[in-house]
């Protein structure tokens, strides 16, 4: 079977936890609890450990909603940056769970399981917040926290199309709003492809162009082992 790993995806709602194999099969399906509030590295570490209990595995692949260089968080925008000021999750988790890991932005993570590595595709998840990665043939690049860039009215992405505005804007709105911002991110990153993540995805009802998929954490279930082979 190889060596297994442990993929937790850190939400702005719920901390989700499964096993894969390394040929990105499911050995323990996804678990999930509520992402602690407030959210302290040591509230979070803690709930990380409730989550795997009884958990098998042989090192960890971590997704954070925020922007991660080099396995340490620098800002948590949807879970308090304030407590998320240069922290080494990654030597946390190892701490914890005594595995090796490895920390990414969420989206990071997902697009490594779902890209294609052909030519430059873009990653964005719509959920709390506003996610983005970038991948050259299915290279990683480094992180841009796109979500925290102005968009509307001096507003970032993530005010314009995250989970509050789409619960002050209904349906309908938001949608309008979503559709004017994937034609911004297109004229401005001109990728070769568009996946679109996230809990909010599924409301999407207009129609998307050849260059744009929408995908599930089910897609990109294997983003945890495909990090491991950067």
């Amino acid at each position: 079977m190889g060596a297994i790993t442990l993929a937790i995806d850190i939400g702005g709602s719920k901390v989700k936890a499964s096993t894969l194999n390394e040929k990105g099969q499911l050995v323990h399906d996804y678990i999930k609890l509520p992402t602690p509030d407030p959210a302290t590295p040591q509230n979070l570490i803690q709930t990380i450990k409730e989550l795997v209990k009884g958990f098998t595995y042989d090192r960890i692949a971590a997704g954070f909603p925020g922007y991660v260089r080099d396995n340490i968080v620098h800002t948590a925008p949807n879970l308090g940056s304030k407590y998320w000021d240069k922290v080494d999750l990654a030597t946390l988790l190892t701490k914890a769970l005594g595995k090796p890991a490895r920390v990414v932005n969420d989206a990071d993570m997902l697009g490594l399981g779902c890209i294609k590595e052909n030519g430059f595709e873009m990653m964005i998840t719509l959920g709390t917040g506003f996610g983005t990665a970038f991948f050259l043939n299915g290279k990683l690049l480094p992180h841009l926290e796109i979500g925290q860039h102005p968009c509307f009215d001096s507003k970032t992405y993530d005010h314009c199309i995250g989970q509050k505005a789409y619960d002050a804007l209904g349906k309908k709105d938001w949608n309008k709003r979503l559709e004017k911002i994937l034609k911004i991110l297109k004229t401005t990153f001109n990728y070769d492809h568009l996946f679109i993540g996230g809990g909010n995805a599924k409301k999407i009802t207009f129609e998307l162009d050849a260059t744009m998929s929408i995908v599930t954490n089910e897609d990109g279930i294997d983003g945890g082992v495909q990090l491991w082979k950067q």
